[in-house]
């Protein structure tokens, strides 16, 4: 494909605009902190990430091209996760403890937890006796305490 038909997509609208949107981009967790990246929206249009290093995307997120007249949005692609829920909030929160301990991408709610699959991290859970739900759904994991959605 040559460069020509490559929109480059270089920023983020402010969530306030109302930037009109061309194409839809599904993307994953873990694509959506890629900030260099070639991907293909759902309609077929081949896009280039070109995002300032560190930027991780959320689902509704709106990205631009370098004239702002190509919008692009993003959402939250289905994927194989772990849903992890409990007999207690305790049981929970001594879950998100020993998973924060291994660093792994976690999405954190009132009633679940939810990790990418993992069978050793499986494995743990229920040894702690929390119960294990196999899913495809959009996964949602915690920015972490040194980001900020922009």
């Amino acid at each position: 494909m040559s460069a020509e038909l490559l929109i480059r997509l270089t920023h983020r609208q402010p969530s306030h605009t109302n930037t009109q949107v061309s194409f839809t981009l599904t993307l994953t967790a873990e694509e959506r902190t890629r900030s260099r990246y070639r991907f293909e929206t759902l309609e077929g249009k081949a896009v280039f990430l070109r995002l300032p290093r560190g930027t991780i995307l959320q689902d509704g997120d709106i990205l631009a091209d370098e004239t702002n007249s190509i919008g692009v949005k993003i959402i939250a692609k289905p994927e194989p996760v772990l849903t992890v829920t409990g007999k207690t909030s305790l049981d929970l929160l001594r879950g998100a403890y020993h998973l924060g301990n291994r660093h792994v991408p976690l999405e954190i709610t009132p009633s679940y937890l939810r990790l990418a699959p993992d069978s050793v991290l499986r494995s743990m859970l229920l040894q702690l006796g929390l119960e294990i739900t196999e899913e495809i759904v959009p996964f949602h994991p915690e920015l972490g305490a040194y980001r900020h959605h922009e």
